[in-house]
């Protein structure tokens, strides 16, 4: 019905037939299988562009991209991890995702870390920091020392954490004890539908800004992780480039889109001075679900819904 009301959503609803081949892919088919590479930490930035960590990074290691099997975190998780035996690994997040789709999904991890839970998450921003990603990671680390680690920040992907916008302020909860939450539209989908007067340069500096604020902390974690560590995306995020095959400016990261600013990803790997030795485990997951309100609240402030 939205998409009958707005000609651009009609349109972006063609572009995805295009790539998905009327619903013939579930994914990226030129993506990377990061399980089949080789690291000890897999560092994963929320919607981080190739070209935006390139000019960023200044973090001393060994950059190329990669193409991502999703435009979306959903996409990207289901395309890694759903069916395969993950015992040997700990997935350290602060997106709700996996949470979300976990009995749709086969998942098996040894241990799933939930940061976006409770203590983890910052009502102010409505997202987890990535000081206390790090802080997370670092913990996980220490208890699982014979573990490989996915350890998923959500920087630099909507919210913008250390923003100071006058067009975004419906994001950020009220901190005067009146509470508050976020309503309607992410910037993005704003921009997308012409509900946004701001210029594609000033959301390219903003959203440029968040992933600067999240390369300190990883900086950190570097420093003080052992073995060898891979940052990367699980997807891009468009910025006012043309779709394909029909040429309409996007802004996001809507699924089943497969135009490189959203598939090319960075692949920087840092070689720490000892190989950690990995094995399997059994799997020490709660077969319990966490709320599903919670889960849904953590996801429409992350700007999912």
């Amino acid at each position: 019905m939205r998409a009958l009301q707005n000609p651009r959503l009609f349109a972006r609803g063609l572009n995805r037939a295009y790539h998905r081949r009327a619903g013939l892919r579930s994914e990226n088919p030129s993506g990377i299988d990061v399980f089949t590479e080789d690291w000890d930490t897999l560092v994963v930035l929320d919607a981080c562009r190739y070209d935006m960590f390139a000019s960023a990074n200044q973090l001393d290691g060994e950059l190329t991209p990669r193409i991502s099997k999703g435009s979306s975190t959903v996409e990207w998780l289901r395309a890694n991890f759903s069916g395969r035996d993950l015992s040997d690994t700990v997935y350290v997040t602060a997106n709700p995702q996996l949470e979300r789709n976990r009995e749709e999904w086969d998942v098996n991890l040894h241990k799933i870390i939930n940061v976006w839970l409770e203590e983890g998450w910052d009502d102010e921003h409505g997202t987890v920091r990535a000081e206390t990603m790090t802080d997370a990671a670092l913990k996980a680390n220490k208890k699982y020392p014979h573990k490989r680690l996915v350890v998923h920040y959500m920087q630099p992907h909507y919210p913008f954490v250390p923003a100071d916008t006058d067009f975004d302020d419906d994001h950020l909860r009220k901190i005067d004890g009146n509470g508050g939450s976020p309503s309607g539209e992410n910037v993005w989908g704003k921009k997308f539908t012409g509900n946004l007067d701001v210029s594609r340069d000033e959301l390219w500096s903003i959203y440029l800004e968040n992933l600067e604020y999240a390369l300190e902390s990883v900086e950190t974690l570097l420093g003080e992780m052992s073995g060898k560590t891979v940052v990367t995306g699980d997807h891009g995020n468009y910025v006012g480039e043309r779709a394909f095959p029909t040429p309409i400016r996007e802004y996001g990261h809507p699924r089943g889109l497969y135009d490189e600013p959203l598939v090319k990803v960075p692949w920087f790997v840092y070689d720490g001075e000892t190989r950690r030795e990995i094995v399997a485990g059994e799997s020490t997951e709660s077969t319990d679900n966490v709320e599903s309100e919670v889960v849904d609240q953590r996801l429409q402030d992350l700007g999912y819904l």
